[in-house]
């Protein structure tokens, strides 16, 4: 990077190419990333789906961009005059010695407080266990009275009343008017709410509005109003902004809806879906009345055939009778049979156990184990004589004494076995160890041997 200098002799005069880049790497090195607040003034969105503006304040301003990919992401809809608060990153444009903002995110300017707001809120309602599930009520299946808590001229009470009518025309709605944006209309809704839950009238509540800001949305977000969902008889469906925005009375409700018109579907069952259960139900009943008249068809078809005549009736109860008088006999017979069987059994059990029987019995066994025991005694003996002998034998192949046998002798000098000619002097009394006894010397003389 070339640098200026005051010098005259040394002084480099850059291009304009070379200076802007170097303004360049200084801008983008020095404030990678920055917090801004200021105002929107001429905003632009092309068909591409960026936006395009500058963003001031009372004594400068700065041209921005904000991409698609970014502002996507974006909760509410900017305009002139907004005032907002943008992470972003300075760029220079070398080509035309441009400097600009590259926007990340954007919020209002408002935003940043009430955000902070809201967590408070919902992290102390969350302890106290307003949002537990355990106290939600469950939804009516087919409610027959719907009362709407909107705004009577918003595009969600129309979405709404579409989606009754679309599904279920039967549903009784009632629209109770409120402000759904403001300084009054948390305490508006609060004082609809509580008129519909008192009446109870109502098999649901719906809390609805469209979409819009954290700062829109607010009047959603009321400690009081969310306390009175909690506490209402009624099931409550909070339906407020669009599937990505979250208000207090969501996590309190008895059931969140994406949308208005999403609530609506929950609390209208579908008119063809109904239609097709009575079509199916009609069909069941048919089905089944025909399956009743051909049953009551052949009991009349049987009793007819039963229907005969007195002396026909009395030969066929004399036919049963020799039965049931046959079958008796066959089973005197069969149990006297049993008996007999059964007393021959026992007769042989008897005998087998007999106490004469089981006594030889039992001495028999004595005797068998007598002699099995006096067997493994003889055997174990013998095996433990052999074993004995090996030991014996074993010992005897390490045994000083056996060496004596073959002619050696054992030199001992108190005790201490003489192993060198140093461990002796002239005049020491020794001892040799032969095999059959032991020899006192004395020694005379000693001689070393290479």
């Amino acid at each position: 990077m070339k640098n200026f200098t005051t010098s005259a002799s040394q002084e480099t005069a850059f291009s304009v190419s070379q200076l802007n880049r170097q303004i360049q790497q200084l801008l983008e090195a020095s404030l990678p990333w920055i917090l801004v607040e200021g105002e929107i003034s001429n905003l632009a969105k092309p068909g591409s789906g960026h936006w395009y503006f500058s963003l001031k304040d009372d004594k400068a301003q700065i041209r921005c961009a904000m991409f698609k990919g970014k502002n996507s992401a974006v909760r509410f809809r900017p305009k002139d005059g907004d005032m907002v608060r943008l992470r972003a990153r300075v760029t220079f444009y070398g080509p035309r010695g441009d400097c600009q903002l590259s926007v990340e995110s954007m919020e209002s300017a408002g935003e940043g407080a009430l955000q902070q707001a809201f967590e408070r809120l919902k992290t102390s309602l969350q302890l106290e266990g307003l949002f537990d599930a355990k106290h939600k009520k469950p939804l009516p299946t087919k409610p027959e009275r719907v009362a709407i808590i909107t705004s009577p001229i918003g595009a969600a009470v129309r979405d709404m009343i579409i989606a009754f009518r679309r599904r279920f025309p039967l549903t009784e709605l009632t629209i109770l008017p409120s402000l759904v944006q403001g300084q009054d209309a948390a305490k508006n809704i609060l004082r609809q709410l509580q008129r519909a839950d008192d009446s109870g009238h109502f098999d649901a509540i719906v809390l609805g509005r469209g979409g819009g800001s954290l700062e829109d949305l607010w009047s959603f977000n009321d400690e009081a109003l969310a306390r009175a969902v909690f506490h209402a008889k009624t099931p409550i469906v909070s339906a407020v902004g669009h599937e990505t925005d979250f208000t207090i009375t969501d996590f309190v409700a008895d059931v969140r809806a994406a949308t208005p018109t999403a609530a609506a579907e929950l609390l209208s069952p579908d008119r063809n879906q109904l239609l097709r259960q009575i079509e199916q139900q009609e069909k069941q009943l048919v089905r089944r009345m025909s399956r009743i008249l051909e049953q009551g068809q052949q009991q009349l078809d049987f009793m007819i055939k039963r229907i005969r005549h007195p002396k026909e009736r009395i030969e066929q109860q004399q036919t049963q009778l020799d039965q049931l008088k046959r079958r008796l006999q066959q089973s005197m017979q069969r149990k006297v049979s049993e008996q007999q069987t059964q007393k021959a059994n026992l007769a042989h059990r008897l005998e087998r156990n007999s106490p004469t029987r089981r006594i030889v019995q039992d001495r028999q066994k004595l005797i068998d184990i007598d002699t099995r025991l006096a067997r493994a005694l003889s055997n174990t003996l013998a095996n433990k004589q052999t074993a004995f002998a090996r030991v014996i034998e074993k010992l005897n192949l390490v045994s000083p004494l056996n060496t004596l046998s073959r002619g050696y002798a054992i030199a001992s000098k108190d005790k201490q076995v003489i192993r060198s000619i140093d461990d002796v002097e002239k005049g020491d009394a020794i001892k040799i160890r032969v095999q059959n006894g032991e020899i006192n010397c004395t020694v005379k003389t000693t001689k070393a041997i290479s």
